[in-house]
C-alpha cells in the first residue's frame, strides 16, 4: 500500500537574476515518488535539487503549483497532525523543560495533562532521556537536544515522519549513535519516514530504497533499493555488499553533483 503517491509535480520560484530582473525558478519540475507504507525512504541530491522543497511540501509548510500529492489515497491537506517533521535545527523552546517541549503538540491538540505527561513521559524513555525530564535544552548536548526533537514529534503520533538533516550539524560519533536509535525507534511501530540527507552512508545504513535526485530542475532520476539485513549493525556497513551499493549511488550522485556545479558556474 502507498502513503504517498506525488505525480508531475511542479514547484516554480519568482526571483531576481544577477540583472535585477525577475525571473521563474523551476525547483520541482515533473516530480514523481511513491512512498510505502511503513517504509524509510531517504531522498539524495546535490544542493539546491529540491529535497527540503518537497519535504516542505508534504509538510504543509509550501505550495506546489502543478501535479497532485495524495497521502492516504487523498488529496494533500495543508494542516494535518497526521505528519510530522524534524528539522535539522532543534527547534525547541528554551524556556520549557524536556518534558515541557514533548508536551507542547499534545497541548495544541488539547490532550488532557494527565494523559499528555504520561505519553510524553513514555516517548522520553524511548530515547533514553527519562532523567533529563526537567532539564533546559540549554543544559543538554546537540545530540540530546536532537533526541527531544524527535521524541517530541513521535509523542503527537504522526503517521508520517518527515525528517530534513537532522543529524547534518552533530559530529561523526553521536551522529551514528543517533543512527542506530532511530532505527531502534522505526523498528518498533514502522512509521513512514521520508528521511534528507547528504551523507550516502546515512541513507544506504537507515533506509529500505534511496531516491537520487537530478540536478535543477528537480526529479527524480533512480531509486536503488537497499538489500541488506536488518537490524543494520557495524557488520552491515563494513560488508562487501554495503560498498557495492555505495559506489553504485554514488555513481548516480555524482553526474548530478556535476551538472549542479555547471548550473551554479553559469548563473540562473
Amino acid at each position: 500500500m502507498l502513503k504517498v503517491e506525488a505525480r508531475q509535480v511542479e514547484r516554480n520560484f519568482s526571483i531576481r537574476n544577477s540583472l535585477g530582473r525577475k525571473v521563474k525558478l523551476t525547483v520541482l519540475d515533473h516530480f514523481d515518488l511513491d512512498i510505502r507504507e511503513g517504509e524509510f525512504l531517504s531522498i539524495l541530491g546535490p544542493s539546491g535539487c529540491g529535497k527540503s522543497t518537497f519535504l516542505n511540501i508534504l509538510a504543509g509548510l509550501d505550495d506546489y503549483d502543478r501535479g497532485e500529492i495524495l497521502v492516504d489515497q487523498k488529496p494533500l491537506q495543508k494542516r494535518s497532525f497526521d505528519r510530522g517533521m524534524v528539522f535539522q535545527g532543534y527547534a525547541l523552546l528554551p524556556w520549557r523543560t524536556v518534558l515541557g517541549n514533548l508536551e507542547l503538540g499534545l497541548e495544541i491538540r488539547r490532550v488532557p495533562k494527565r494523559e499528555r505527561r504520561a505519553i510524553a513521559s513514555h516517548y522520553l524513555e524511548l530515547v533514553g532521556l527519562t532523567r533529563f525530564a526537567n532539564q533546559y535544552p540549554s543544559q543538554l548536548s546537540g545530540g540530546m537536544r536532537q533526541r527531544v526533537a524527535i521524541a517530541r514529534v513521535l509523542a503527537y503520533r504522526p503517521n508520517l515522519l518527515l525528517m530534513d538533516e537532522p543529524f547534518g550539524a552533530l559530529d561523526a560519533q553521536t551522529r551514528e549513535n543517533l543512527q542506530i536509535e532511530l532505527l531502534r525507534i522505526w523498528e518498533a511501530d514502522k512509521k513512514t519516514i521520508l528521511f534528507i540527507t547528504h551523507s550516502i552512508d546515512e541513507a544506504i545504513i537507515l533506509s529500505d530504497r534511496v531516491a537520487i535526485m537530478t540536478a535543477r530542475q528537480g526529479q527524480i532520476k533512480e531509486i536503488t533499493e537497499i538489500d541488506l539485513p536488518r537490524p543494520r549493525t557495524e557488520e552491515v556497513r563494513n560488508s562487501a555488499e554495503f560498498a557495492q551499493i555505495r559506489q553504485k549511488v554514488w555513481i548516480l550522485l555524482r553526474d548530478e553533483a556535476l551538472k549542479a556545479e555547471s548550473c551554479y558556474a553559469g548563473g540562473i
